[in-house]
């Protein structure tokens, strides 16, 4: 009864465009209130647990690093770099934003940011270079989407706590996935280019490219730092994030002075707002999951799935699959919270390696984001570019596809995720 009403208060609040934070905590306070089996004062035990946990204090610093980048002048020298690499060839525009998307997201280590700064620098110049405006924010969503998977994600910390893996290891085994969903984007752009008659751009020279390496050096130190001293087990996560914020600061204050001292104010509220949305997010789930769990779904689930004999690729499918809706109708980390710890134990029964199984959670958690016409990011998006959604719907379809095929690629070969974390003792 109370998982019923929990879904059916979710399911209306939901059509009714209620914010997702207040949808599901609406939901598992009018569950609990309406069966009266348990103490409402769990909803605050729970919410505040999910929230106590020294690994999540990475979420707020990494917010905050790639909103200094965004602002400071890393993110342009980012892209004109990228463009230098894969500009001339035909797409390579848009190829661009792949690259420095793969570059940028490892650095800033949020969604937000990546779209808002990648999309802000590139979309003009796509729409000047030919590109339909759908197309450009197609292009940008679908990077953003793959963009997920390259380390500091704040969705690898989040995985790491509930499920109890290794962050670093989650932060490594996301290079090549995203590499392989990069390459099946890329793919995708060459042909549509070709196809559109995109005309080709001019050869980038060895000068041109020596000068944008030369500004992007800076930008390009920062992850280097970070992975080596995490690789290094000089830095935890944690701590690496302080480290990207006083590197970002330093940077966009006193090198590139991009950043004014007027504007530190402003970039500090804006990351506490999204630092609130993404923690309050995560505590209202929390409550839901406790419910479920309380109330053994998650072991009927889990029962029904081992049921189907799918095998681990099979399964690993379906969780895909189930990611991708939920994290185009939840934001991501409510599903994660929510989901994720439901499949745990069949991940152990069919002895799935726990790395991989949440590097492919993560990959479609970030499909999802974009998913159209519902996904959350496909709207940052499109409001950058101030086009509707449903001009979007139609050009995005064939580039969630690709992201979908090189998901696969990455499921059904694990090495693409463990070879790293092994060559790493992690």
């Amino acid at each position: 009864m109370i998982v019923t009403l929990t879904a059916v208060v979710f399911a209306a609040l939901l059509l009714c465009a209620v914010p997702v934070a207040f949808t599901v905590g609406m939901a598992g306070f009018m569950g609990l209130w309406w069966s009266g089996a348990y103490p409402l004062s769990i909803i605050i035990q729970q919410m505040f647990l999910a929230v106590d946990s020294f690994v999540l204090l990475a979420i707020p610093l990494f917010i905050l690093a790639g909103a200094l980048m965004e602002t400071g002048g890393i993110a342009v020298r980012l892209v004109v770099f990228a463009q230098a690499l894969v500009g001339w060839i035909r797409g390579g525009l848009a190829m661009a934003v792949v690259i420095a998307e793969y570059i940028f997201s490892g650095i800033s280590g949020s969604t937000i940011a990546d779209v808002s700064a990648i999309g802000s620098t590139m979309i003009p110049p796509m729409t000047r270079a030919g590109y339909r405006p759908e197309q450009a924010v197609s292009v940008v969503a679908a990077a953003s989407a793959m963009g997920i998977l390259v380390p500091p994600c704040i969705l690898m910390i989040v995985i790491g706590a509930i499920a109890n893996v290794s962050v670093a290891a989650l932060f490594v085994g996301g290079f090549i996935p995203a590499l392989v969903l990069a390459v099946a984007i890329m793919a995708y752009i060459y042909w549509d280019a070709r196809r559109e008659g995109i005309a080709l751009p001019q050869r980038t020279t060895a000068v041109g490219l020596w000068r944008a390496f030369r500004g992007a050096l800076i930008p390009l130190g920062l992850p280097v730092i970070i992975f080596g001293g995490i690789l290094g087990g000089v830095m935890t996560p944690t701590e690496a994030a302080a480290v990207a914020v006083f590197y970002a600061a330093i940077v966009g204050l006193f090198v590139y002075r991009e950043i004014r001292w007027s504007q530190l104010p402003e970039i500090l509220i804006q990351s506490a707002v999204v630092t609130a949305n993404v923690c309050f997010l995560l505590a209202t789930a929390a409550v839901v999951a406790w419910i479920l769990v309380v109330q053994q779904v998650p072991a009927s689930l889990a029962h029904a799935m081992a049921a189907v004999e799918a095998g681990q690729a099979g399964f690993l499918v379906m969780t895909a699959v189930l990611f991708i809706l939920m994290g185009a109708v939840l934001e991501g980390l409510p599903a994660v919270v929510i989901v994720l710890p439901t499949f745990l134990p069949v991940v152990k029964q069919l002895n799935i390696d726990l790395v991989h199984y949440c590097i492919v959670v993560v990959a479609a958690t970030g499909i999802g984001l974009f998913l159209p016409p519902i996904g959350v990011g496909l709207f940052i998006s499109c409001a950058i570019a101030n086009i509707t959604v449903d001009r979007v719907v139609r050009p995005m379809l064939p580039y969630v596809l690709f992201l979908c095929i090189g998901l696969l690629f990455v499921i059904l070969v694990p090495w693409f995720t463990l070879v790293l974390p092994r060559l790493f003792g992690l």
